[in-house]
């Protein structure tokens, strides 16, 4: 006999169906396990084995084979220690074998029999969701599990002998609840920043259009504490957007107590990252940097420190909003719909255009320093702008700046006229203006007379590329939406214009 037990296996965030087969025959007595299992899942062995015996289960005396199918793909994690124990059981009659049929279940054993957490419940409990299926998942894992759908039969225990009970009817498992952090209220206000009013500008404009953000000035400047208030000013995430980041969330195991937040992702790596840390990778082809930030922000302090080879890595998903991971034996694609923001001094003393300031190296230490940018990952920030240092006369003026929940409330409205646009265009694949396609911005953002007659001659003169052109429409559709104007005017595209005039002085050095 033959018992059948599914569960899954992660490529991606998409999970895949996994038969774990077990069969108990005569012949040498032990437990052997087949189908291109990792470290993780052949030390399975051991854990089954302690788990069973804590709960008052003994191995039977002859040879236990688990099959894990289909056969060559590879089989990887901790999640199927508690697909193989109930394999198991049900091969030794504890539980019955037809109640596993409809369900999915993932789960890591502990050798006294309790069931620990394990990554991917998420994705595993929709793929089960859409199949007819229920979940047998980790207790830890249920509030996380239970947002697959409202009609969802899920089941999270917290030992084997919890589900063996419930199979016989003699402690019924209770449905868990989804799970939701709390709003977070102590994210860093705007009104902390004194002066800095074009970057300020700035840095709602590219919250109003989802726009890529660099930041150039001098060392205490406030470029760091500016990107760190932008998720304060940022909309929380549409229940679509909320499901893709947790789905990646749960696959990378960096879902607190299997709750959920509406908050954007904030992600912040130190510039000695690897380019596998950054658009991920490993062995198990884990997601990165890159797509932790999907759907909200990606900072990179002191950007030029940055290996050029991991900065240019990016230019990819900056473009089609995925990163996909290749490798000799297996592909895997992770979302990464993301808005960069980058700060970065102006030269490698960090005071280069610094009134009084002169430097022994000259104009070399500038160019030098920001040519460690390439051109091409610069043609792919919208917004470039100057951070000059801060006066005395800001820093003790007593009035405050104004509040971040002001500023959000602009943004708010601009983004909701963006999505009610796209809504009435069918599009389907953009939710703001930095990522709509050339041909919709065309539409959308068709400058009157004289705003033409100015890009064009902007144009010509600064060549642009048509990378640039579109995006310069693109900050002028949102500076225009800021406005709640349906008209994108000359003041709008002058504006947008003065922001990518930065950007190509730096361009010329690198």
């Amino acid at each position: 006999m033959v018992a059948r037990v599914r569960t899954v296996a992660f490529q991606g965030i998409e999970a895949v169906p996994v038969d774990v087969q077990v069969m108990i025959a005569p012949g040498k007595v032990g437990m052997q396990i087949v189908g291109l299992p990792d470290k993780a899942v052949a030390e399975s062995r051991e854990r089954v084995q302690a788990a069973l015996h804590a709960s008052g289960l003994s191995m039977p005396s002859k040879k236990v084979t688990v099959n894990l199918a289909p056969a060559d793909l590879p089989k990887e994690g901790s999640h199927y220690d508690l697909p193989i124990a109930l394999g198991l059981m049900a091969a030794l009659g504890a539980i019955p074998g037809d109640m596993l049929a409809g369900y999915v279940v993932l789960g890591e054993l502990s050798l006294d029999g309790t069931i620990a957490a394990v990554a991917g419940a998420l994705p595993a409990a929709i793929g089960a969701n859409a199949e007819g299926k229920g979940l047998i998942c980790p207790f830890a894992c249920g509030p996380e599990a239970a947002w697959a759908g409202k009609d969802f039969d899920i089941l999270a225990p917290r030992s084997l002998i919890a589900i063996a009970n419930h199979f016989r009817g003699t402690q019924v498992l209770s449905r868990p609840e989804a799970g939701i952090h709390a709003a977070a209220r102590d994210l860093p206000d705007l009104a902390d920043i004194k002066g800095q009013e074009t970057a300020k500008r700035a840095l709602e404009v590219a919250a109003a259009g989802g726009h890529n953000l660099l930041m150039v000035g001098p060392p205490g400047s406030g470029k760091s504490m500016l990107a760190q208030r932008l998720p304060s000013i940022l909309p929380p995430l549409m229940p679509k957007e909320l499901l893709e980041v947790s789905m990646i969330a749960s696959v990378a195991g960096e879902l607190g107590e299997g709750k959920l937040t509406d908050r954007r992702p904030f992600r912040a790596p130190h510039h000695s990252a690897s380019m596998a840390a950054m658009v991920g990778g490993g062995l198990r082809a884990r997601p990165g940097e890159v797509s932790l930030a999907h759907h909200g922000v990606l900072f990179l302090d002191e950007f030029p420190e940055f290996t050029p080879q991991t900065l240019d890595a990016l230019r990819q998903p900056l473009e089609t909003g995925d990163c996909m991971i290749a490798r000799a034996n297996h592909r895997v694609t992770y979302p990464a719909r993301i808005q960069l923001v980058a700060a970065m001094n102006p030269c490698r003393c960090g005071m280069a255009g610094e009134p009084g300031y002169r430097c022994l190296r000259g104009e070399r230490c500038r160019t030098d320093y920001q040519a460690r940018i390439s051109g091409p990952l610069l043609d792919r920030i919208d917004l470039r702008i100057e951070v000059p240092a801060v006066s005395a006369s800001d820093l003790i003026r007593p009035d405050r700046a104004e509040k971040s929940a002001d500023v959000a409330l602009r943004v708010a409205r601009a983004r909701t006229l963006q999505r009610e646009r796209f809504e009435r265009l069918g599009v389907t694949s953009a939710t703001t203006n930095a990522h709509c396609a050339p041909s919709v911005i065309e539409e959308i953002a068709m400058p009157d007379a004289s705003g033409l007659s100015l890009l064009k001659d902007a144009s010509e003169k600064l060549a642009f590329s048509a990378r640039a052109y579109h995006r310069v429409l693109k900050v002028a559709r949102t500076l225009a939406d800021l406005d709640a104007s349906e008209i994108v005017g000359r003041i709008h595209l002058a504006e947008a214009i003065s922001y990518r005039m930065s950007s190509e002085r730096v361009a010329q050095a690198a």
